[in-house]
């Protein structure tokens, strides 16, 4: 008879993305539209002669790209929650990739919900050994809601013990 195994498997899974309305192709037809939009604005100006508005409308569209560019950029920022009945691992990967991992004890580790009654759920935090690591600052409150309720039912789960798997007939 073999000796029980723990099961491993994760409780609670998610990786915490920001938010972003304009995917790549919105971004494409909106530089597009700024284009013709300057275009249209620009000429008549280069026509009269005033031909630096011309060069002020393509500092305005390169401006925008860059801005685009670099929210983009930042939108690869996320974070990754990851627990099983014997340990929680948060992770918080930055935008040019660096990762830094937080291990857990799922006994051990509080969670905190900050509610406010008009604007919802406004902070999720981990507390282990006095120091503080709060999560997905990035979500709307509805999102943290969610986030908050799903995690705090596997949180529980976790602190319930492994389960152990039935002995290999």
């Amino acid at each position: 008879m073999e000796p029980s195994r723990y099961d491993e498997t994760p409780i609670f899974a998610v990786c915490l993305t920001p938010h972003r309305s304009l995917d790549p192709a919105g971004f494409r037809a909106l530089m597009i539209g700024v284009f013709v939009v300057g275009a249209a604005f620009s000429l008549p100006f280069y026509l009269l002669g005033a031909w630096p508005v011309v060069g002020f409308m393509g500092l305005d569209l390169l401006l925008i790209y860059v801005a685009f560019r670099a929210n983009f950029r930042a939108a690869r920022a996320h974070e990754e929650l990851r627990l099983t009945s014997l340990e929680l691992l948060f992770a918080r990967v930055s935008a040019r990739g660096a990762r830094r991992e937080w291990r857990f004890n799922p006994s051990w580790v509080r969670f905190e919900r900050v509610e406010h009654e008009e604007f919802g759920t406004q902070r999720l935090a981990l507390y282990s050994a006095g120091r503080r690591w709060e999560i997905g600052g990035f979500l709307g409150p509805g999102q943290k809601a969610e986030l908050a309720t799903r995690f705090a039912r596997a949180l529980s789960q976790a602190r319930r013990g492994p389960t152990l798997s039935p002995p290999d007939a």
